[in-house]
C-alpha cells in the first residue's frame, strides 16, 4: 500500500480547516506562552506549570485527569539524581459509541537549560520562529489541543485520551509503565513529535538501549609501586574496544560510547573508571544479538579461562549495566493503514505527506511494543531540534492542527480503512 486517492474534504472538515486557520494569530500567541515556560528536563516548576496549563484546557473539553507518580530511573544511568520522579498526567474523555479509542501522547520536557538566555519565541521575516522546545514538542502539544478544541466546537464525538509525560527526553523510564497501561486500553496511537524538516511522517523507528561499563581496579603510586596497581582506565579501554566492535550498521546494529570517567590524578594508577553508551537496533533479532554480545563480554571479564567465576575480590572487576527499554518500531500493516489515512487527509488539504524511517526513538516505540499501532511526527514542522537555534515553520501550526483534527474525525467516524 503506497498510494492513496485523497478523499475530498466534506463540509465539517472544511469548517475544521477554516476555523483553525482563522485561529492562527491566537495560536501563535499561545505557542509564545508555552515556549516562555522553562520546562527543561528535571525543572519541576516549569514542568508543573506546563502540566497545569494543558490539563486545564483538556478538562475544559470534558476530560477527567489522573496524575500518576513516576517510577524511579535506574541509578546507574547518566544524569541520575535524587529528585523525585516526575508524574504523568492522563486526561481522558471517553465517549460511548464514539468509535475507536484514540491515545494521544506528548511530552512536556525539553532538553533546554532553563537558565540559558534562549528563553522565548522570536519571529523572523521568512515565516520561521525560534525558541526552546518550540518544535520538540510544544508546537506539537498545541497542534493536538487546538485540534481537540476544534472538534469539540463542531460537536464531533471522539473517544480520546491525552497522556502527558515529563521524561521522554531522558528515556521515559519514569513514565514507561503508564504509557504501556494506556496503550493496552486504546485502539490507535497518535504521537505529536515534530514532523521531519520536509514534513515527512515517520512510520518506522529503530530501537534504543543504554549501557554503562564500570571497572574497579587497584590504586597505586605511579613512581613508587606502579607494578602493584591495576589500572581501571586501561581495562575500560580494552572493554570499550570490544563493545565498539559490536557495531554493524549495515545489519541494523549501532553502538556509541559517549561520556567517560576515570582516575583522579596523573601520578596515581586509577582504581575506578566508567563510561556510558547507547545502542540502536533495527529489529528484535539485532536487539537480542546486542544483548547477548554485551553479556558475553561481561562474562569473559568475570570468569577464568575455564569459565569459572572470579572470586568477589578479583581485580579488575568489570560490570556492564544495560537496559533496552525502547524496542524497535516496525512499519506493520496496521501502522501503514493509519499512515495512509493521515496521508489522505494531508493530500486533501493540499500537502504531500512522504513516509520516512529514522534511527531516532520516541514514546511511540513504547506504545507500539505492547500492541498499539502508532504513527508519530504529527506535530509542527520544524528543525534544529535540541539546539539553540531550534525553529518552527509558524504557519504550520494551523495546518498541522487541521490535519490532526480531520484525521481524528475520520478515525472516530470510521471513515478510514483501519481495522480497529
Amino acid at each position: 500500500m503506497t498510494e492513496t486517492s485523497a478523499m475530498p474534504l466534506d463540509d465539517i472538515e472544511r469548517r475544521l480547516r477554516d476555523g483553525l486557520q482563522a485561529r492562527q494569530a491566537q495560536l501563535v500567541r499561545e505557542l509564545e506562552e508555552m515556549v516562555a515556560i522553562p520546562s527543561g528536563q528535571g525543572h519541576t516548576p516549569g514542568l508543573d506549570a506546563m502540566r497545569e496549563l494543558l490539563v486545564a484546557r483538556l478538562e475544559a473539553l470534558g476530560a477527567t485527569t489522573e496524575v500518576h507518580a513516576g517510577d524511579a530511573r535506574p541509578t546507574w544511568l547518566l544524569g541520575a539524581s535524587d529528585a523525585a520522579p516526575p508524574p504523568t498526567a492522563v486526561c481522558s474523555r471517553p465517549m460511548e459509541g464514539a468509535g475507536p479509542r484514540i491515545l494521544i501522547a506528548g511530552h512536556l520536557d525539553t532538553v533546554h537549560d532553563p537558565e540559558d538566555d534562549f528563553i522565548s519565541l522570536t519571529h523572523e521575516a521568512d515565516g520561521i520562529s525560534r525558541g526552546p522546545g518550540a518544535a520538540d514538542m510544544k508546537g506539537g502539544l498545541l497542534v493536538a489541543i487546538a485540534a481537540l478544541e476544534a472538534l469539540d466546537a463542531e460537536g464531533i464525538e471522539c473517544h480520546w485520551t491525552f497522556l502527558l509525560n515529563s521524561d521522554e527526553e531522558t528515556g521515559t523510564f519514569c513514565s514507561e509503565r503508564h504509557l504501556e497501561d494506556a496503550a493496552r486500553q486504546h485502539d490507535v496511537g497518535l504521537v505529536i513529535e515534530p514532523a521531519l524538516p520536509d514534513g515527512s511522517l515517520v512510520v518506522e523507528r529503530m530501537g534504543s538501549g543504554q549501557f554503562m561499563i564500570e571497572v574497579d581496579g587497584l590504586s597505586a603510586h605511579v613512581g613508587r609501586e606502579f607494578e602493584r596497581g591495576i589500572s581501571a582506565v586501561k581495562t575500560l579501554a580494552q572493554v570499550m574496544t570490544e563493545v565498539l566492535e559490536l557495531a554493524d550498521p549495515a545489519n541494523g546494529k549501532i553502538v556509541n560510547i559517549g561520556p567517560l570517567q576515570g582516575g583522579g590524578a596523573t601520578n596515581a594508577v586509577p582504581e575506578h573508571a566508567a563510561c556510558w553508551g547507547n545502542v540502536r537496533f533495527a529489529d528484535p533479532e539485532s536487539q537480542a544479538a546486542l544483548a547477548a554480545e554485551l553479556e558475553a563480554i561481561e562474562t569473559r571479564w568475570s570468569t577464568d579461562e575455564h569459565g569459572a567465576p572470579h572470586p568477589e575480590d578479583h581485580l579488575p572487576r568489570v560490570t556492564i549495566n544495560r537496559t533496552f527499554n525502547r524496542p524497535a518500531k516496525p512499519q506493520t500493516d496496521e501502522v501503514t493503514a493509519v499512515a495512509m489515512a493521515a496521508r489522505g487527509v494531508s493530500e486533501a488539504l493540499g500537502h504531500e505527506l512522504p513516509f520516512a524511517k529514522t534511527g531516532g526513538v520516541c514514546d511511540a516505540n513504547v506504545l507500539q511494543n505492547v500492541g498499539l499501532p502508532c504513527i508519530d511526527t504529527l506535530g509542527i514542522r520544524g528543525g534544529n531540534l535540541h539546539r539553540r537555534d531550534e525553529y518552527v515553520e509558524i504557519d504550520s501550526i494551523w495546518e498541522r492542527a487541521a490535519l490532526f483534527a480531520i484525521l481524528m474525525k475520520r478515525i472516530a467516524m470510521e471513515e478510514t480503512d483501519l481495522a480497529l
